[in-house]
């Protein structure tokens, strides 16, 4: 605990880990420190780190329960809180928050580098924080009081006739079991209170408004939350472990490394269910996921 140290990579989001050995079981006073610093800084980066898929499991686990690897894709052999982001199996080249399909999603996100191309394949995690305190006034009224349906079968942007076989199957794993959950447009941070916008590319639909209605506003607000200002842009190295708050960012894995392999490991935080600046939870319309996370206190 007396060598950790937390240097800011930008003024909004990200900083940086040292002086800790995350391979090792943490203390208490470590776990507290490093929540605190996740609550503020919102992505952490860890270099040279020395894990298996065992050990990105028991860092993870030293903050709460683990989710599974996902409610519909398969996990790593032998690992079932494992999920393989490998370029072979698809591009997750869309903003999104993880997993906002279902009532609690994960409370925070861990990946963990692999094999790291040559160039390109960075990450960007933006603050929906930083987004929410730059909204005008009359637009952050607005969203106050918005609620927004998210699910996991929504309108592809990919034409049918343009997927592959491979992109057909994935499709149909991924929506293998429907998810439909209004979540608050704002979300209050459960630590912090601080408020951000809980959209990305699962919200499809504002509640009270018809789907056109609802992309023109969706797409306003997202604006704000992919401002440069927002985002962090983390180019991976070899040995790296990211972890960030998926209760107020989002996350983009950019498709600029031609086919080169690019593969991580994620490992998620159990999360609870989120709150709105009314005290109103999130609510499930279809589908149940019990069999992939636990409810956080």
């Amino acid at each position: 605990m007396s060598d950790l140290r937390i240097t800011r990579i930008t003024s909004r989001i990200g900083a940086k880990v040292s002086g800790v050995d995350v391979s090792r079981p943490l203390d208490g006073a470590t776990v507290t420190a490093l929540g605190a610093a996740l609550a503020e800084h919102k992505a952490l980066v860890f270099d040279d780190v020395d894990l298996d898929d065992e050990g990105q499991q028991d860092f993870v686990r030293a903050f709460g329960d683990l989710t599974t690897a996902h409610p519909t894709v398969g996990a790593v052999d032998g690992a079932p809180n494992v999920l393989p982001v490998d370029s072979e199996r698809g591009r997750a080249n869309h903003w999104h928050t993880d997993v906002t399909f279902v009532l609690n999603p994960p409370q925070a996100t861990s990946l963990r580098s692999l094999t790291v191309p040559p160039y390109g394949g960075e990450t960007l995690i933006a603050s929906s924080a930083g987004a929410y305190r730059d909204l005008p006034e009359p637009l952050r009224r607005l969203a106050d009081g918005l609620w927004a349906e998210h699910t996991n079968d929504y309108d592809y942007a990919v034409a049918d006739e343009d997927v592959d076989a491979e992109q057909a199957a994935h499709r149909s794993r991924f929506t293998s079991i429907k998810y439909r959950t209004a979540h608050p447009v704002v979300r209050v941070h459960p630590l912090t209170g601080e408020r951000g916008l809980f959209i990305g590319g699962f919200a499809q639909r504002i509640v009270g408004l018809s789907v056109g209605e609802s992309r023109k506003l969706l797409e306003l607000l997202q604006s704000y939350v992919t401002r440069p200002e927002n985002v962090l842009r983390h180019r991976w190295s070899e040995n790296q472990l990211v972890l960030f708050d998926n209760r107020i960012t989002q996350h983009y894995a950019v498709d600029n490394y031609d086919d080169r392999p690019r593969r991580l490991h994620r490992v998620t935080l159990a999360g609870p269910v989120p709150v709105g600046i009314e005290g109103k939870e999130s609510y499930s319309i279809e589908g149940d996921a019990s069999h992939y996370t636990p409810v956080a206190a």
